[in-house]
């Protein structure tokens, strides 16, 4: 079982210099947890929903705690994405087995992987995705 045949191939993105604000928006439009942020056609982080909470200033917030979070009063139009996205990801090819995905998913405790192919987003791969290809696995065989 590959990648390629489970990945959700139309993929939403967002820009670096794009509002968390407006990422917020999309990832509730789309009911999407991650988005991956493309610089030029190039994968250059993703920003989840976590990412997000933990930006966002709550009113229950006393002063600014942790590294990405906004200072009080902050306006989340004004605060972009490279501020809080996480650089450096982690992403698989189309012919990895989602196995594999699914135990580097376990393993690494994150939601989605970007599915690249050279350094061409392809697709992205989600926990429900994986959850869905062993429901397939399992109806096809079915355990006792």
């Amino acid at each position: 079982m590959l990648i390629e045949n489970w990945m959700k191939h139309d993929v939403r993105s967002i820009k670096p210099l794009d509002s968390i604000l407006h990422a917020r928006d999309i990832m509730e439009s789309h009911r999407i947890n991650q988005l991956p942020v493309l610089a030029a056609g190039k994968l250059v982080g993703i920003v989840t929903d976590r990412n997000l909470r933990d930006a966002f200033p709550s009113v229950f917030d006393a002063p600014p705690f942790g590294k990405h979070k906004a200072p009080a009063g902050a306006n989340p139009k004004e605060i972009t994405v490279e501020m809080v996205m996480t650089p450096h990801v982690l992403t698989l090819s189309p012919t990895t087995s989602i196995v594999e995905a699914a135990r580097i998913m376990r393993r690494e405790r994150i939601g989605a992987i970007p599915i690249v192919d050279g350094t061409r987003l392809v697709g992205i791969l989600t926990r429900s995705d994986v959850l869905d290809a062993f429901v397939a696995l399992a109806e096809r065989s079915p355990i006792t």
